[in-house]
């Protein structure tokens, strides 16, 4: 009898086994656009996709009024209109997803440009801002975008504040490390500081977060594992720099400090004064570099950067108050501006502000202060 009762047991405990190995997975829960396609060689460039917009930029003699993109999405998620439905792209289109469960749903933006209409705006005020919450509603921060004479967005900004949301240091746009000031040059302007990321960041060894602005995209994916190649700069560009000019504030912070890569602390580092930085780099674009990234955005070795305009070092310091800049965009060795790339939409711009030189490198002052206002890029006339 014990021999029985023991290989019942036995087999009850395999059916519970077996029974909870082929249990249903819980669904996804996301329900986000991966990747976007459209048949033809029409793409300009790959397609930009953010949180809730993606942007597709296709060449000048493409009929935007009959496309049918086709979109890739997380595992289990659907779209309406459904993938590869024909639209009139003449205006911006919306999509919504769902996700496997049905429990959530996000709203997209499609936008198409031709590769001539994709510059961004030549002069930046940074009076635009729109609010963004992070982590179910625990936060919020600024995007700052620019938009045209018709008063339609034409280009949003990008910032490392996705990233510092994760760190849970920040709650109100004004406690993340880029936001929106009233106290411009005129009316408003962008501000940036440098902060401590708290625990989690000494944990990933990421002790701060200099504020930071630039041309380009965020990729949250690289955010914590690959943060140099997180921060993807340019924009299309059918113009020819001449000068980067407007206006900045800059006020240090007290103590400099040096991040320690075995411990992810920061260490102060006696005599050393933070320093901000602004710059512009003009490249082209090929199949091998859409973008650039933070692994090469300035590299001397870069074969793609055509010419680079910066504060230099003097520059770079504490100011008393609001000061001017104007910084010529310098060509590299042997670099020059193919007219036929150039309305083919084959180069790209970023500009790019941070309150610690090498935040990057998760080293600088907290506290230090960048307020930037009224940027304008000069152009040769063509």
């Amino acid at each position: 009898m014990m021999k029985i009762c023991c290989r019942l047991l036995y087999v009850m405990l395999v059916a519970i086994v077996a029974v909870s190995c082929i249990r249903k997975e819980p669904l996804n829960a996301e329900c986000d656009i991966t990747a976007v396609a459209i048949e033809g060689d029409i793409l300009n460039r790959a397609p930009i996709i953010e949180n809730n917009k993606v942007i597709l930029i296709v060449k000048n003699n493409v009929n935007v009024s009959r496309l049918a993109p086709e979109f890739e999405l997380t595992p289990g998620a659907s779209i309406e209109p459904a993938s590869g439905t024909m639209r009139d792209f003449s205006t911006p289109q919306t999509y919504m997803t769902s996700s496997e469960d049905g429990k959530w749903h996000k709203v997209y933006t499609v936008e198409v440009r031709r590769n001539n209409s994709g510059s961004s705006n030549l002069d930046f005020n940074f009076e635009n801002v729109r609010r963004v919450s992070a982590l179910m509603g625990a936060c919020s921060y600024d995007v700052f975008y620019e938009v045209g004479a018709n008063g339609a967005e034409t280009m949003a900004w990008a910032s490392g504040n996705p990233g510092f949301a994760l760190t849970l240091q920040g709650t109100t746009p004004s406690t993340f490390p880029t936001f929106q000031s009233d106290e411009g040059w005129t009316g408003k302007c962008v501000e940036m500081v440098t902060r401590a990321t708290g625990s989690f960041g000494e944990g990933v060894k990421k002790p701060l977060a200099a504020g930071n602005l630039f041309i380009g995209k965020f990729d949250m994916n690289n955010a914590v594992n690959k943060p140099l190649e997180s921060t993807q700069f340019g924009t299309p560009f059918t113009n020819i720099p001449l000068t980067l000019s407007g206006y900045y504030k800059y006020t240090p912070g007290a103590e400099y400090c040096q991040m320690n890569s075995s411990t992810g602390k920061l260490e102060p580092v006696a005599g050393k004064v933070d320093e901000c930085n602004i710059y512009s780099v003009f490249f082209e674009v090929t199949d091998d570099m859409e973008w650039l990234d933070g692994t090469n955005v300035m590299a001397d070795d870069n074969p793609n950067i055509v010419a680079i305009a910066r504060l230099s070092p003097d520059q770079r310091k504490a100011t008393n108050d609001w000061a001017q800049f104007t910084l010529p965009f310098v060509y590299r060795e042997g670099k020059t501006v193919d007219p036929q790339k150039l309305q083919e939409g084959k180069y790209s711009i970023t500009v790019v502000f941070s309150s610690s030189l090498d935040g990057d490198y998760f080293s600088g002052a907290i506290g230090s202060t960048l307020m930037v206002d009224e940027v304008f890029i000069t152009c040769q006339n063509q």
